[in-house]
Parts: C-alpha cells; structure tokens; sequence
C-alpha cells in the first residue's frame, strides 16, 4: 500500500521533497505559509497535482479534540495543527497507510499519543510523551483548559502551562 503524505506547513518551510502524487494537506495550513520560497513550492506542489487540499469532515475534527483534551496538547494546537491531526486521523480511519511530516513537537506528540506515524524534516522527532496541564506559579492550584483566565482566582498569580511526562 502507497503512504499518504499529511503535510504541515513546516514541510514547504523545510524543505521536504515531494516525491508521489500521495500528498495531503488541509486548507487551513495555508495561512501558515508565507515566505516566498515555500509558498512557491506549496503552490507548484498543488499545479502539478501532487498536493490534494482536503477538509475534514466535524466528527474526526470532534474525536481528535476529545484526544487531545486529556494530553492537555489541546493547550498549545493552533487550529490548523487540529485540523492536520483530524486529516490523518480520519485517513488512518479509513485504513489508508499515513505519515504525518511535520517538525512541530506538539503535533508530534499528539500523534505518538494517537499511534499515528510522523517524521521531522530538521528535527529528529520527539523521545518522549508529554501532557500539559495549567498551574498557578504561586499557590499550585491546577485548572482546566477551559479556565479563561491567566490569573489564579485564589491568589491572583500568573497561570502557566506545566509540561507533564507520561511514561509510554
């Protein structure tokens, strides 16, 4: 079975080279690319019919919020990176061969929590699982992530995103 190539922006902005015809990304990655260079290459990718841009349908978009609200990832995903993560989801679903080619750590981790398979251009890849969670800096009570607010509602101090490894 051919792999379908799920490509995020850092994939145009690093350079990885598009070899099949079996490449996906979602219209929401294109907003993320902005130097020449790249949106050169995304665009020509696109020309020669080596790039399809695929939406998501909302139940694969829903599932993967349900995912990533218990890593806590779903702190740090832009939309477009949700998006991304739903593409290769719903095509692992469908019983498709993915990679995911993308450099960022946070999209990378969601997808090792997934069992979704993913390679860096630049980097080498995450070792480790981790999952986030918002603290406060004074009094440690910890909140939801849907807390909207950046200062704790007990002592008044600032509200971080602490990063907690998961043994997996």
């Amino acid at each position: 079975m051919e792999i379908c190539y799920v490509l995020d922006a850092s994939a145009f902005i690093n350079g990885f080279k598009i070899n099949s015809n079996n490449n996906f990304t979602v219209p929401e990655i294109t907003e993320e690319i902005k130097d020449f260079e790249s949106r050169l290459m995304f665009d020509m990718a696109i020309d020669e019919g080596k790039l399809v841009i695929q939406d998501v349908p909302f139940e694969y978009t829903s599932c993967v919020n349900n995912i990533i609200s218990e890593s806590g990832d779903i702190l740090r995903l832009s939309i477009p990176d949700k998006k991304l993560i739903s593409l290769a989801y719903m095509m692992s679903q469908e019983g498709k061969d993915v990679m995911v080619i993308s450099d960022d750590y946070t999209i990378q981790n969601t997808l090792k929590i997934m069992k979704i398979p993913y390679s860096g251009i630049i980097t080498e890849g995450i070792k480790e699982v981790y999952n986030w969670k918002k603290v406060c800096e004074g009094c440690k009570k910890e909140y939801g992530e849907d807390y909207p607010f950046d200062d704790c509602e007990i002592c008044g101090s600032k509200i971080f995103k602490k990063r907690i490894r998961v043994n997996k």
